[in-house]
């Protein structure tokens, strides 16, 4: 009986990112990025994800705010596939701010359990390519 107490309740999240992003376009942007998730239900992620970098040897950075729906979220081992729709903005010195749609698919490894790394592909004012490592808080009735 109580595992099923267990499987009835949501399984919430907060993960913190570290890794890097590039997106080609006309300008090419490459930087190191740093993001912060919060899972409010089992299988939805939301993503905020900032980077700083270079763009054609201009200083610039970039932020992106998804939505995510999560594949296999509660996957302790193998992969779990990820999509996600949201918003995204750059900035470069000697430019102005630019803002686009955002768009991604991504994978990552067990993401029911405490740490892995990532992948993600989309589009978000050029293809978009960004990888890294996953750290993950879940509840304490989780482990």
């Amino acid at each position: 009986m109580p595992l099923l107490a267990l499987q009835s309740q949501q399984l919430t999240a907060t993960e913190l990112s570290v890794g890097g992003a590039a997106v080609m376009a006309r300008h090419t942007f490459a930087g190191a990025e740093l993001g912060i998730a919060r899972r409010p239900g089992t299988e939805t992620r939301i993503a905020v994800a900032f980077a700083g970098g270079s763009d054609d040897g201009h200083a610039a950075g970039r932020a992106q705010l998804t939505l995510q729906l999560l594949v296999n979220p509660t996957a302790r081992n193998g992969m779990g596939l990820f999509a996600g729709l949201g918003a995204a903005c750059s900035g470069r010195r000697g430019s102005a701010g630019k803002g686009w749609l955002a768009v991604l698919l991504g994978l990552e490894a067990a993401p029911g359990r405490r740490n892995s790394w990532y992948v993600e592909l989309g589009l978000a004012g050029g293809a978009r390519v960004a990888a890294g490592w996953r750290l993950r808080k879940f509840p304490v009735w989780w482990r």
